[in-house]
């Protein structure tokens, strides 16, 4: 299998977005500057605990608030996602993981099904974790999904900690992706009885 790499752009009025993603990667290949410090801890883990190769430097509108950062690193995570996976052939599809974290237990189920589809079903019980707005994270995960054309689910199925709830969802969509992403030699095609995904 070749290489799965992508390089997306994203240029608005709003954020100035640069991301480059491997998808075989080792887990120490990682460059985050999102301007949010919190975040940048996020999506750290996530190219951690994923082994997956990430750069990503963005320039947001943080003077009015983090939504239009977080948001359209989702977006462009998403896409990045989809065109690194190209034609999808030899991929396992599916990815489940359910990650402890301390007192906290989430599960996450991932899907690359072509069909984007989110739910969610978590709850903070802060406005903030250090300079990110925490319903921000909603929004992220809705639109890796879409871009993604992924079906996403996160469920906290224990909750506690809040840094422990985010931290925690973010590796376990990092376990589940990288499950979906992964090669199975038993599947010639695509994982699929339409033939495409």
């Amino acid at each position: 299998m070749e290489k799965r790499e992508s390089r997306c752009l994203r240029n608005t009025k709003e954020t100035k977005i640069d991301l480059a993603l491997g998808l075989d990667g080792d887990g120490t290949r990682y460059q985050v500057d999102t301007g949010i410090g919190f975040f940048n801890h996020m999506l750290e883990g996530f190219a951690r605990h994923g082994f997956f190769d990430l750069e990503l430097k963005v320039q947001g509108d943080l003077q009015v608030d983090t939504h239009h950062t977080v948001e359209d690193v989702g977006i462009v995570l998403g896409t990045a996602i989809r065109e690194a996976l190209g034609d999808k052939k030899g991929i396992r599809r599916y990815g489940s993981c359910i990650l402890p974290m301390d007192e906290v237990l989430v599960l996450c189920a991932v899907d690359l099904s072509g069909r984007p589809y989110l739910s969610w079903d978590a709850e903070f019980t802060c406005e903030r974790m250090g300079d990110l707005e925490t319903e921000t994270l909603r929004e992220f995960f809705y639109a890796v999904s879409y871009a993604g054309a992924m079906n996403l689910h996160l469920k906290v199925l224990t909750g506690g900690n809040n840094h422990h709830v985010a931290e925690a969802m973010f590796k376990s969509f990092a376990k589940a992706l990288d499950a979906a992403v992964s090669p199975e030699p038993r599947i010639k095609d695509v994982l699929s009885t339409k033939g495409s995904l």
